[in-house]
């Protein structure tokens, strides 16, 4: 799975943005055809995104762009000329306001048929499904398993809270009157269709940007819950999403320690144990999963050991 703590939204339309947008260091970049683009200015926006995926330098982010949704005119056009004028320098596109299983299996069609005429590997651009209703709530178990294409499932909030009429203006914050998460519901449900088909879940965006400490906030949330990143509207956001979805070093060198650890007593060497001691605590197959994650996390966020696990004395 691609590294996906920080997703940067960049509009399509401004040039000055998407050669910004180069230079830092969000683990994702999603060039924007949709919300971040005024109708009028969507045809030359997709030209200019073609320009930027294949003359810029993306080293070490994921490339993505987000087409307009299928209920609109533009959507085809979109992926057309997106796909073949950039497909070899594109990673995955991304479907907004996802309501059923069937448009992604019109999406997932279209970029082969693309691919097919020009030559490109079939199959090997990504999509990425984003749920902004409740329709699309109700159906993400479908969504999530409708292409071996897709790769991530997101939760648009804005679009979300005004279809379901909820009592907020501030996207991303609890709406007033209610105690609890709000959102605890929608994220777990997204999070479920996610994991069962060995999707990443990522978490829409903050839109206070420069209130850094209520997205770490937000971004704590969904980070505990499993999520695996956050979309990211401001360059200030970065840092934070990356550092809240990254495990902390203790935990990374302990994860890493557990592997080795188990490896080892499995072994021929280390008895051939199914459970055995680190210290003061037990490891057992399921330590080896919980560590599996923790330590995959690291790994995909540059991090390096700190500690090695040391055979133990006969």
């Amino acid at each position: 799975m691609r590294p996906r703590r920080s997703c940067l939204a960049v509009p399509g339309s401004n040039p000055r943005f998407l050669e910004k947008a180069q230079g830092l260091p969000a683990d994702q970049v999603f060039l924007d055809l949709e919300d971040a683009c005024a109708p009028l200015a969507k045809p030359d926006a997709r030209h200019t995104i073609v320009k930027f995926l294949n003359e810029g330098d993306w080293t070490g982010k994921t490339r993505v762009v987000r087409v307009n949704d299928w209920t609109t005119e533009w959507t085809y056009r979109d992926v057309v000329t997106v796909v073949e004028g950039a497909g070899q320098n594109l990673d995955c596109i991304m479907l907004p306001k996802v309501q059923d299983a069937q448009q992604i299996v019109a999406l997932d069609l279209l970029l082969t048929q693309i691919e097919k005429t020009m030559g490109f590997e079939v199959g090997r651009i990504g999509i990425e499904a984003q749920i902004e209703n409740a329709q699309g709530l109700n159906n993400v178990n479908a969504i999530a398993s409708a292409s071996p294409r897709i790769e991530t499932i997101i939760f648009g909030p804005a679009d979300f809270m005004a279809s379901i009429n909820m009592k907020s203006l501030v996207v991303g914050e609890q709406p007033p009157g209610y105690p609890a998460d709000a959102y605890h519901y929608i994220l777990m449900k997204i999070l479920m269709a996610a994991r069962a088909n060995n999707l990443q879940a990522i978490d829409g965006p903050y839109l206070q940007i420069r209130n850094v400490d209520g997205f770490r906030e937000v971004a704590g949330r969904a980070a505990a819950l499993g999520f695996d990143g956050k979309w990211v509207l401001h360059p200030g956001q970065v840092e934070a999403a990356n550092e809240v979805f990254s495990p902390s070093q203790e935990d990374y060198d302990h994860a890493e320690l557990i592997l080795d650890a188990y490896d080892y007593y499995t072994s021929e060497a280390g008895g051939k144990k199914g459970s055995a001691m680190l210290g003061d605590e037990m490891i057992d197959e399921a330590s080896r999963k919980m560590a599996l994650v923790i330590a995959g996390k690291g790994r995909a966020a540059g991090m390096r050991r700190t500690s090695t696990f040391e055979i133990p004395e006969a």
